[in-house]
């Protein structure tokens, strides 16, 4: 019996483990009773695995049982949020929000859940964006290019100017990992579309409230990006990261992936993806 256990374990193929900062294996429950003490709460996701949009569901609903939540997401864009509003409330239908606001091309099956989830509970779901035309004149032109806009478009930005720091890590990465394509400006891009993230997710928090936001891994990585925003405006704010990595064996987190949250969701790269 012994021997035909261990034959077992060994044949194991988990889809994910989860771990801490230091690397050590927790459970999806005990992460969530610590982390529903926060805030806030920055899930880094890889846009296409189907795990962790899994994971995030199951956060939402877990969650749920132990506090009043709020939600928002960096698929939303801040011009979109009048649509996204009347659809939570059921005011429209979905063919209707299909048409009024640009939803990503994996929204039936990644995001759709997470929406139609605070619809049946009458959740607020922040659309916190700056929508991409403007992040993309950023990456072209500078925060100079922003100055050009209307009152109505810079309502849908973080207050200009915004703080920039240059030498964050996140921030100077970027440069280095496109070889110096795309100059000083490709950062500068990120980071009006993390300034922008931060301001709305401040202005739809609800003091008591427990905030899941929903963002790219890298917007929130080493607990820089958004987050590294939030706590420029909000330093009393507890902010609590998970993130999704893709390893080849998810028995052990690399050390290249230990402390980039204080979550790790470790899926394994032959787990399908969503697209």
């Amino acid at each position: 019996m012994l021997c035909f256990t261990a034959t077992v374990f060994a044949q194991d193929k988990p889809a994910y483990i989860l771990y801490n900062s230091k690397g050590k294996k927790v459970s999806f429950g005990k992460m969530v009773d610590k982390i529903s003490q926060s805030d806030i709460i920055m899930f880094g996701e890889l846009h296409n695995n189907a795990i962790g949009h899994w994971l995030q569901l199951e956060l939402v609903k877990d969650a749920k049982e132990k506090r009043a939540l709020v939600l928002g997401a960096e698929m939303f864009e801040q011009d979109n949020q009048e649509a996204l509003d009347l659809y939570v409330k059921g005011e429209i239908k979905q063919k209707a929000l299909d048409s009024m606001a640009r939803l990503w091309k994996n929204y039936p099956t990644d995001y759709a859940p997470l929406v139609n989830f605070a619809k049946e509970n009458k959740i607020v779901f922040a659309a916190d964006n700056i929508p991409r035309r403007y992040a993309s004149l950023v990456a072209k032109g500078g925060f100079a290019a922003l100055d050009t806009l209307s009152a109505k478009e810079k309502s849908w930005i973080a207050p200009l100017p915004i703080v920039y720091d240059p030498e964050l890590p996140g921030y100077k990465n970027m440069i280095a990992m496109m070889g110096g394509h795309g100059g000083e400006n490709l950062p500068k891009a990120q980071a009006i579309k993390d300034a922008t993230m931060a301001h709305f997710m401040l202005k739809y928090y609800q003091p008591g409230s427990l905030f899941i936001h929903f963002n790219g891994s890298y917007h929130s990585e080493n607990h820089e990006g958004i987050v590294w925003y939030l706590k420029k405006a909000k330093p009393e704010l507890t902010i609590s990261t998970i993130q999704v990595v893709s390893q080849k064996d998810v028995k052990k987190l690399l050390a290249e992936n230990k402390s980039k949250a204080d979550y790790i969701i470790c899926v394994d790269e032959d787990m399908t993806n969503t697209y």
